[in-house]
């Protein structure tokens, strides 16, 4: 079970979004109170035949369910919080396989998650600041981020610098959700694996540091491009996920115990007309893993009447393998480094699909309106045999005081 498609319906929902007020030097203005609430749900359907818990042999059937919501309050014109809170209730036909039994990670799982954040507009600056911290949790994995923002947009409103740092701290133990614990004990190993500890350590360590630069280069061309860098330390490998030799014997995942990413991205929207605009997104990635990375995003937004937008998509991408990466029983027992998970291999993937907006703009009273409606299909398909469906609904609704 790979954890970056649990997190696959939170990567695939809609931001909320919050306008800025400006302040009018003629007149004192009366306090503005605005508040956005989007309830979200997403439906995310994998299968495949690489289980890296089985050695990249075996099912990879995963099924997520998503419901979420996301508030955001804003106040005295230049405060905004926002609330994103949810659960991702996991059905995955390989995380049985951890014991051939019963698993101690049930084939059922649940990651529940809420994220809070705050973020300042300082007056008489264009300079927003924002802070933020949250949790994410299940049964084997306890998360506990920190969020740091800075966006300067210039006098012209042409140009737009952003800084953003993310740090996650994770625990990776077993047994907060379990009747006889409720508390971390122990990492969770392959059953036929268990008569010894694996790992030193189960915490995991991650950093991220994003920036933007956006910069309109005339009244139809926006040009924006966003390098990053991410280092990672602690435990990187994954506890129950088994790894077959050559010689038939078999051990856990073993990965270093730190890694550095260097993505960037590029992207072009231009504006064809009050009907079309066309999206453009070029990606680069790097890691210490060796992979190599290149990525193609192309998305149109038609506008067909005042309240509906059209969206259609496609991403390619394709990416070099790791060295640690072999395939089941092709590892040299003398490797220092191994893994059979098939995210770290060579191979292609393309994602496409479309996305309904519904703007409707009614007033279910005098202060709160039915504001939007996002219905987004996806579908991903690797070239090693992965594949999956994703469907995410989005209402929101926003509540205004003067």
């Amino acid at each position: 079970m790979k954890r970056k498609f649990l997190l696959a319906g939170i990567l695939s929902a809609f931001l909320l979004q919050s306008k800025a007020q400006n302040a009018d030097s003629s007149y004192q203005k009366s306090t503005l109170s605005k508040t956005e609430v989007e309830l979200v749900y997403n439906h995310y359907i994998q299968d495949g035949h690489n289980s890296a818990v089985t050695g990249g042999i075996g099912t990879e059937k995963l099924t997520v369910y998503s419901p979420s919501v996301r508030i955001g309050h804003t106040f005295k014109e230049y405060n905004t919080l926002r609330f994103v809170g949810g659960v991702d209730i996991v059905s995955s036909a390989s995380a049985d396989n951890i014991d051939f039994v019963m698993s101690s990670a049930s084939k059922r799982d649940a990651r529940s998650y809420g994220n809070l954040n705050y973020q300042r507009q300082l007056k008489k600056r264009d300079l927003k600041l924002g802070i933020g911290s949250g949790f994410s949790i299940e049964s084997d994995y306890l998360s506990i981020p920190i969020f740091a923002s800075a966006e300067y947009t210039n006098p012209t409103k042409t140009r737009t610098y952003s800084f953003d740092f993310q740090a996650y701290f994770d625990d990776m133990r077993w047994g907060r959700l379990d009747p006889d614990h409720y508390r971390p004990v122990k990492l969770i190993y392959p059953v036929e694996l268990r008569n010894r500890q694996w790992f030193d350590t189960y915490r995991r360590d991650s950093y991220n540091f994003k920036l933007g630069f956006t910069q309109i280069i005339n009244p139809r061309l926006v040009l924006g491009i966003f390098p990053e860098f991410s280092y990672q330390k602690g435990l990187l490998s994954t506890p129950f996920h088994r790894v077959y030799f050559k010689d038939n014997s078999l051990k856990v995942e073993n990965l270093p115990q730190d890694r550095y990413k260097f993505p960037v991205s590029t992207r072009l929207n231009y504006f064809m007309g009050s009907r079309t605009i066309l999206k453009l997104n070029y990606g680069f990635y790097y890691d210490s893993f060796d992979i190599l990375g290149n990525s193609l995003e192309l998305e149109a937004a038609i506008k067909t009447s005042p309240q509906w937008t059209i969206s259609p998509f496609f991403r390619f991408y394709k990416q070099s393998g790791s060295e640690y990466f072999k395939a089941y029983k092709q590892h040299e027992i003398s490797a220092k480094f191994y893994t059979s998970d098939y995210d770290l291999a060579s191979f292609q993937s393309y994602k496409a699909g479309i996305n309904l907006r519904y703007l409707p703009s009614a007033y279910l009273t005098k202060r709160i309106s039915f504001d939007e409606l996002n219905l987004r299909y996806g579908y991903y398909h690797r070239s090693n045999g992965l594949n999956a469906h994703m469907v995410t609904l989005a209402i929101k609704f926003v509540r205004e005081k003067h």
